[in-house]
């Protein structure tokens, strides 16, 4: 089907409809930029959530990364990410195959459909132009037919009056004889026009007009075929990154597949152990027998008597949930910098403050630090001390002397490592010396069945295991080497002798009330945790160390950070 041959009279309702056409090239255009608009919006919107949620550096939050569920989250994370770069890369190829191609088509189109319209339009132009020529011949002849009809009439009445002169007919005559000449040659030029005027009529209709409207018909075909062309890039623009999105989608899948709940497990083990032993068993003292000891080394007649105590024996660990103030007092020694240090992020150089085994960690990681720094300088020395066998071969490329000062300068740098390698060896071999082996554990529990099968043996037991004062004592253990150290910063308060341990038991007195200021954790020995806004009992102000003893409940007990509470001491306490 040809427009040219079907289509010969609708040419203002084809100039209509190829300009809906481009219409719709620029409506469609608009749809894929917005689209792209989209995609790109998208993109930045999905890189910001994956931006954000990404571990800061320096912070906790990379020491979480040692979890699977952790490495699973940033790997979705950085999963997403290139999930977002493949919608920026559907808005590129969008803007670059799509849209700047029908902005030039566009261009094009509305080029060559005008060129076409104005042929059209000149077409129409010289065939109505034609038209008025051929009515204006067929008015003339006409004109002139009707002038000759009405001379001849004239004359054919004049020659038949008998009273007009002959002269008169004969004027007459003439005048009938020239104006049916001019009749006569007003029909051969009507007759001349009309065929050519038919000629170019039909040369308009069926060959002009059909090769115009060809050549729109051809135009617009190809805007439909571009158009479909568009739509069908449409949907491979997204198909084409449908791989690498289920690349993403399956790292995702495999991220979370790697989870491991066990490892996680044992990787809390690994973060928080402390290396302590667990408390002993509380060996059973048989004071119903103190009045049949004799005097000897070990009676309480000897326990006012000045003696020294012996280095290897002290007070087992404890434990925050006694209650006794002697014993919280003790344990302050440790505690004291030791929670100081952990919620200021700071603490000695051989990480003292630290638990054993969070301290041996430690001291193995900076011993690794360092031996990897010895290694670069040596590397960096044999590098230079090639380069000056190459001077000393070749004086012409370099002075080898030049190399000295910075050989020097290496080797000083490697003896300084070399010495705090061996510094913190030594703390390290220290604290693998002081953790304590399951040897002690299976010998603690044998000492408590033997107690069970004798009253003798228990009584026994229990002699020996007081202090020549009478206070009770037990193995040293790491905690307590640990406390003697001089960087721990022990609070200004004495330390109360180990003889008054079972002599107070009872609950110290409230000497006011403290507010929270600000929320605590207290997850170390002898601390309690408190909430902000919280009201406490005060049972003991702060000596000097930076820490006030407070009360929840009889039950509940601990120190917290003097500036973290607004203490309100009662006036009986203030005096005192």
């Amino acid at each position: 089907m040809s427009w040219g041959s079907e289509l010969w009279d609708q040419f203002d309702n084809l100039e209509k409809h190829t300009q809906w056409g481009i219409e719709f090239v620029e409506k469609y255009s608009k749809f894929v930029k917005e689209r792209t608009e989209i995609e790109f919006s998208y993109a930045k919107q999905i890189r910001n959530l994956s931006r954000k949620y990404q571990p800061k550096k320096n912070s906790r939050e990379e020491e979480e990364n040692k979890y699977t569920f952790c490495r699973a989250f940033l790997t979705t994370l950085n999963e997403l990410n290139d999930y977002a770069g493949q919608h920026e890369v559907i808005a590129e190829n969008l803007t670059s195959q799509i849209i700047c191609e029908l902005s030039r088509y566009l261009q094009e189109l509305k080029s060559e459909r005008k060129s076409h319209f104005h042929d059209g339009r000149k077409a129409q132009q010289y065939i109505e132009s034609s038209w008025k020529q051929l009515e204006s011949c067929k008015r003339r002849f006409e004109r002139e037919c009707k002038e000759a009809d009405r001379a001849q009439q004239h004359f054919e009445k004049m020659d038949a009056d008998i009273n007009v002169t002959k002269a008169d007919v004969e004027r007459a005559r003439q005048q009938a004889q020239m104006k049916q000449q001019m009749a006569t040659d007003s029909k051969g030029d009507y007759s001349s026009y009309l065929q050519k005027f038919n000629q170019e009529q039909n040369e308009h209709y069926y060959t002009i007009i059909p090769n115009i409207f060809q050549k729109l018909q051809d135009m617009e075909e190809k805007r439909i075929e571009r158009i479909g062309v568009c739509m069908k890039t449409f949907a491979d623009v997204d198909r084409q990154i449908l791989p690498i999105v289920g690349k993403c989608l399956d790292g995702m899948t495999k991220a979370a597949e790697s989870i491991e709940p066990k490892d996680d497990s044992k990787q809390v083990i690994e973060s928080y152990k402390s290396g302590f032993e667990p408390p002993g068993d509380v060996d059973f003292e048989d004071y119903g027998q103190a009045m049949k000891r004799t005097v000897s080394d070990t009676s309480l007649t000897n326990s006012k008597e000045p003696k020294e105590k012996p280095v290897s024996k002290t007070k087992g660990k404890l434990w925050p949930f006694i209650k006794n103030k002697n014993k919280l007092s003790l344990k302050l020694i440790t505690l004291n910098s030791h929670v100081r240090n952990l919620i200021e992020g700071s603490g000695p150089e051989d990480f003292s403050h630290l638990p054993p085994e969070q301290r041996r960690k430690k001291l193995q990681g900076k011993i690794d630090d360092l031996n990897k720094d010895i290694q670069k300088e040596m590397d960096q020395r044999d590098a230079l001390t090639k380069m000056k066998d190459v001077y000393v071969k070749n004086p012409q490329m370099g002075d080898p002397a030049s190399v000295d000062p910075r050989l020097s300068e290496i080797g000083h740098t490697i003896e300084k490592l070399q010495a705090e390698v061996q510094k913190f060896e030594g703390w390290y071999t220290e604290v693998e010396e002081r953790m304590p082996s399951k040897s002690d554990s299976h010998r603690k529990s044998g000492l408590y069945e033997a107690q069970n099968n004798s009253a003798v043996s228990s009584n026994s037991c229990a002699q020996d295991r007081e202090s020549p004062d009478g206070s009770y004592t037990e193995e040293q253990n790491s905690e307590t080497q640990l406390r003697a150290k001089p960087n721990l910063n022990p609070p200004t308060s004495s330390t109360p002798d180990f003889d008054d341990e079972f002599e107070d038991e009872e609950t110290l007195p409230t000497i006011g009330t403290c507010k929270a200021l600000y929320p605590f954790e207290g997850h170390n020995e002898g601390t309690i945790s408190v909430a902000e806004g919280e009201l406490l009992y005060v049972i003991e102000e702060d000596k000097g160390d930076g820490w006030t003893r407070v009360r929840r409940n009889e039950e509940e007990e601990g120190y917290v950070p003097t500036s973290y509470v607004d203490v309100f001491l009662e006036t009986n306490a203030k005096d005192s």
